[in-house]
């Protein structure tokens, strides 16, 4: 499904269920927000995105520890999860996605190649957290663009198993 389709349908998910959204991107620099921007209407259920490239910004923008970055590494478990609750508390949002990844063409080591990305989506109704490693192919933009679609697609389908 393309991202204009999913946005739509993540949007019309969130209305129908009063929730606003956020999102806390590192590797996308910002391409989930822009992908729901697109969509007219969206200030009716889209309140606010956060880029936050950096470890300074994770940290003060999010509220990550930075001791768990030093320990797990921007492109982690752990560290997405922090963002994602993070983007929530700062907001009051009820659903979050964040992401960190390598999206390429460097920056990749044995352990997190290129297109290794990190993806949390959260629901603060009924407190429930997806996170999911993924390993995306090809270059920067196919690893960004892929990223935004799986992002779209975890929120939608995190808001489909919990309909309150």
């Amino acid at each position: 499904m393309d991202t204009e389709t999913l946005a739509r349908q993540l949007g019309e998910a969130l209305l129908a269920r009063g929730i606003m959204m956020t999102t806390a991107e590192s590797c996308t620099g910002g391409g989930i927000a822009a992908a729901v921007t697109d969509i007219a209407g969206s200030s009716a259920w889209f309140d606010r995105g956060f880029v936050t490239y950096s470890n300074a910004a994770k940290t003060t923008m999010l509220g990550v520890d930075a001791a768990m970055i030093e320990r797990h590494g921007a492109v982690s478990r752990e560290v997405a999860e922090a963002m994602v609750r993070g983007a929530c508390a700062v907001s009051g949002c009820g659903l979050g996605v964040a992401v960190t990844g390598v999206a390429g063409p460097g920056g990749g080591s044995p352990d997190k190649p290129v297109g290794t990305v990190w993806l949390a989506c959260y629901a603060a109704v009924g407190d429930r957290l997806d996170c999911r490693l993924l390993r995306l192919d090809g270059d920067r933009a196919a690893v960004r663009r892929q990223t935004v679609t799986e992002a779209l697609q975890a929120c939608l389908t995190l808001l489909e198993q919990n309909p309150t």
